[in-house]
């Protein structure tokens, strides 16, 4: 099993094709994706503590950027 820590999040296919598009043939980093992933997680640790402090059994949209 991967390590929760350092496991990427994203689907690099489409993170490098979206910056292609976006960035004029732009490419990006493999370190690109770990900081992605670094920030995803880092929302959705927040989340879940919200959904907790609220008693939700399931994260939603609501539960992020509070």
């Amino acid at each position: 099993m991967s390590d929760t820590k350092t496991e990427i999040l994203v689907v690099t296919s489409k993170v490098k094709e979206y910056v292609k598009k976006k960035g004029d043939d732009m490419r990006c980093s493999a370190t690109v994706l770990e900081k992605l992933s670094e920030l995803i997680r880092e929302e959705c640790d927040r989340a879940i503590e919200i959904a907790k402090n609220e008693k939700c059994k399931t994260l939603m949209d609501r539960h992020f950027f509070k």
